[in-house]
């Protein structure tokens, strides 16, 4: 009766492939997801200036609200969920970033997001009147 199996060397040949295919495949994913942390970042910048500058068309008849607890009062999901813990935190932040720097006067606002570390993000974004978004 014969034994059949992988032998010692097949094995580690084996191991030494899946180690080469995830040597290649990990740095990539870890850039994707900076990517996309950075993408996701821009967005919730952009998407916090549009409701202010909803709220100065509408409401604030021209002008911005005057500080962050006003600005959180307004409808505005986004201002709620970013512009409040754990997403102004810097240990911790939302998505590989966190948001401080938070100026709100009635006729201008700046706000700001933070890479958590060099690992979650690349850039440090700033959006200020009128939707001007700098990375």
């Amino acid at each position: 009766m014969k034994k059949r199996g992988f032998t010692l060397v097949e094995i580690m040949i084996v191991v030494a492939i899946i180690a080469l295919l995830a040597a290649i495949a990990i740095p990539n994913l870890l850039n994707a997801r900076k990517t996309a942390n950075d993408a996701a970042a821009k967005a919730n910048l952009k998407t916090m200036a549009t409701e202010l500058e909803v709220y100065s068309a509408g409401t604030g008849a021209g002008a911005y609200p005057a500080n962050l607890a006003a600005f959180q009062a307004i409808p505005s999901y986004a201002a709620q969920k970013y512009l409040a813990a754990p997403c102004t935190t810097a240990a911790t932040g939302c998505g590989g970033y966190y948001y401080t720097s938070v100026t709100l006067e009635a006729g201008a606002y700046n706000l700001t997001a933070l890479p958590v570390s060099s690992q979650t993000g690349s850039y440090n974004y700033s959006i200020t009147n009128g939707g001007a978004l700098t990375p």
